[in-house]
């Protein structure tokens, strides 16, 4: 088993993210890390970068660019959405967070206004145009196996499972 990350290992690591001014924005459960195997594209491009060469035991901080993230804002980037496509469809805001199904799945987005039958949605991440900042603990590292590697991402507890 690798001591060290390489190009399409699989990654066990635990994460604190926070944002320009610190605030704790995010932060992965002890108990069940996150598990992603390199340079898949499974996290964002910046920390997916980062977690390469690095050791099973270390601890690492890492700054990452909106454009290495979750891209820049792009202030134009709203659509009207009929409310059929929402399950949550009688509980919509303005300002909230969800979720709606879409031909490749579901998507995230923020509700701007709801109507009687539309809602306005800003298709960005809510990351998106900001810096982040990760303080990561590299938990295990091990190789992909060929099935892992044909799927393009990590299987078992705390991949994906199919």
């Amino acid at each position: 088993m690798p001591d060290q990350i390489s190009p399409n290992s699989v990654v066990e690591f635990t994460y604190i993210l926070r944002d320009e001014a610190g605030e704790v924005l995010e932060r992965s459960d002890p108990a069940s890390p996150v598990v992603v195997l390199q340079g898949q594209a499974n996290v964002i491009r910046g920390l997916d970068a980062a977690l390469l060469n690095r050791s099973v035991g270390e601890r690492f901080e890492v700054a990452v660019a909106p454009e290495q993230g979750y891209g820049p804002r792009r202030e134009d980037w709203t659509q009207r959405i009929s409310k059929k496509h929402f399950a949550a469809a009688g509980k919509l805001k303005a300002g909230m967070e969800t979720v709606y199904k879409t031909e490749q799945g579901m998507r995230r987005v923020t509700v701007i206004k709801v109507g009687m039958k539309m809602v306005d949605v800003d298709l960005n991440h809510p990351l998106a145009g900001r810096a982040l900042n990760f303080e990561v603990e590299i938990l295990s590292v091990r190789d992909a196996s060929p099935n892992e590697m044909a799927h393009g991402h990590a299987h078992g507890p705390g991949g994906h499972h199919h």
